[in-house]
């Protein structure tokens, strides 16, 4: 599902090479069906079941997408010349990366490359972000946040984010100022200037109060009325929620 950042984002929906747009469909019955096979979305190999969000086992265990510094950019060897696909991370890894600070339910630090800039962000569902670093490549970003972790968490709490538990009285300018004194000397350069807090409003009507996750593996056809987008998943009206992103490389249908 793609993303555009406005007021509020706007999702749509790549279907046979079509693109719906999902905001339209709310407050509509949708019914969303598993044709029961799925593809790898790195090698297109059919599979019958999904490693990593989307990849067959073997892309897992030997592609590029699935390498340990995805989950721990600290990881990344690619600034020594060491990697599964060179020429895949020097356009992922050997780029401009940015450390952020994301505001969910509580204040967390993350990592992206500046090119994925708003569209990481609105997919952790975060409400307000700022950066706090900007470095030339993965590796050092990824220090970066394990420095940062020691003072704030990496995680998103999926489901108080799904039911909107916000804490709105934290001010990101002042956090950001706070936890960049507590970085190491070694870090302190690439500490970014700028104090531009981005906020982030999701089409949803109205937030749930408990949270029932739904999946393709439960059950072949998933439908209801959608009341809302955040993040990557889909609200339904009946508390249940469904994450796109999870189920990459299945081929679905709708009906609207």
């Amino acid at each position: 599902m793609e993303s555009q950042l406005k007021r509020p984002v706007e999702y749509h929906l790549s279907l046979d090479d079509s693109l719906i747009n999902m905001n339209n469909l709310i407050g509509h019955y949708i019914v969303l069906e598993w044709a029961g096979e799925i593809r790898c979305i790195v090698c297109g190999r059919k599979t019958n079941r999904s490693f990593f969000q989307g990849l067959c086992y073997p892309c897992f265990l030997n592609a590029p997408e699935a390498s340990e510094c995805i989950l721990r950019p600290e990881l990344c060897r690619a600034h020594l010349g060491e990697s599964r696909d060179m020429a895949w991370s020097e356009l992922h890894c050997l780029q401009e990366h940015i450390v952020y600070l994301a505001l969910t339910s509580h204040v967390k630090v993350g990592v992206t490359r500046s090119s994925q800039i708003p569209t990481r962000w609105i997919d952790q569902g975060a409400w307000k972000t700022i950066t706090i670093a900007k470095t030339h490549n993965r590796t050092t970003a990824g220090q970066i946040e394990v420095a940062l972790k020691k003072h704030t968490p990496d995680k998103t709490f999926w489901q108080r984010m799904l039911k909107n538990v916000c804490a709105s009285d934290i001010d990101l300018t002042f956090k950001k100022r706070e936890l960049a004194a507590k970085l190491p000397p070694k870090f302190r350069n690439f500490i970014t200037r700028d104090s531009d807090v981005t906020e982030i409003l999701y089409p949803v009507s109205e937030y749930p109060t408990k949270i029932k996750s739904t999946g393709f593996d439960k059950c072949s056809e998933i439908a209801g009325l959608l009341s809302g987008i955040r993040g990557q998943y889909l609200y339904f009206d009946d508390n249940r929620v469904l994450n796109l992103r999870k189920h990459q490389g299945y081929i679905i249908s709708l009906e609207y």
